[in-house]
């Protein structure tokens, strides 16, 4: 009976393995076939003569264009976001006053507003402001959602850090500044970190900001051309998974690299 019940975690575990790793492995199979490969043979089958047409089709439709804003807007988010929601977590857990724990709450808030129903006040502003179909009218929004549950994680973290090193800093006569950069941005990396893999992911996968406020092929983002490629290639499925593969390699490539900080900094203070 002891054997059975260690053998069921293995057993869960090689079968979530098979519902990621099938599905990966089938878009990635599907890229490097040929469009008439696709209904004649096993969706799961390797095919006979690979091919790397697929790719430089969505290459020659402007996939190196879609990547550079991707990756220009998600930046562009995250950096902005960590500048601002450390400082804005540094006072909510080391501001005595009233005020700092309503700044808190109103962040808090936040986490309740879903973004689907503010999409129209968003567009308005947008509009009014003259910024409709640039970048900056997906960064703006994508930063202002992103702002409660960064401060939640970085305020969290911060609680962990202890009370002597703050007083210790102190009495050697440093300020809140000082204070802030030499002691709690050193020690907030894992936390950075996490919020940022974590940001980057929410803002390089948004469709809703990017399908709504921008039209031009421009500014458009890779969500977008991905979508677009639904109906360009309405048939044609390598030439879609093909694009799939292409948008999700950065990501991978992100989350392999700073998973460990990533589950680190979203534990953080879990045990309080």
């Amino acid at each position: 009976m002891l054997r059975i019940r260690g053998l069921l975690p293995n057993a869960a575990a090689l079968l979530w393995a098979l519902v990621v790793a099938v599905p990966l492995y089938y878009v990635v199979v599907t890229s490097l076939r040929a469009q008439e490969d696709t209904t004649g043979s096993n969706p799961l089958s390797f095919p006979g003569s690979p091919t790397l047409e697929n790719y430089g089709m969505v290459f020659s439709d402007g996939f190196s264009k879609f990547l550079f804003n991707s990756l220009l807007t998600t930046g562009l988010t995250v950096v902005v976001v960590l500048m601002v929601a450390l400082p804005a977590a540094y006072v909510v857990v080391r501001g005595k006053r009233r005020r700092h724990q309503w700044l808190f709450r109103m962040f808090l808030a936040g986490l309740a507003i879903p973004l689907q129903a503010t999409i129209i006040p968003v567009y308005v502003m947008i509009v009014e402001a003259g910024l409709y179909d640039s970048l900056l009218a997906i960064i703006l929004p994508a930063i202002a959602f992103a702002m409660p549950l960064s401060v939640l994680i970085l305020s969290n973290f911060l609680r962990d850090i202890p009370e002597e090193l703050y007083e210790s800093m102190c009495l050697d006569g440093a300020g809140q500044v000082r204070v802030l950069v030499n002691l709690v941005l050193p020690l907030s990396r894992p936390a950075l970190l996490a919020v940022g893999i974590y940001q980057a992911l929410q803002v390089w996968n948004g469709l809703l900001f990017p399908l709504i406020l921008t039209q031009r092929e421009e500014t458009a983002m890779l969500p977008v051309m991905l979508w677009q490629f639904q109906g360009q290639y309405t048939v044609n499925v390598p030439a879609i998974m093909a694009g799939v593969v292409l948008s999700a390699i950065p990501v991978l490539v992100l989350y392999v690299l700073g998973r460990r900080f990533m589950i680190a900094g979203l534990t953080a203070g879990a045990g309080k």
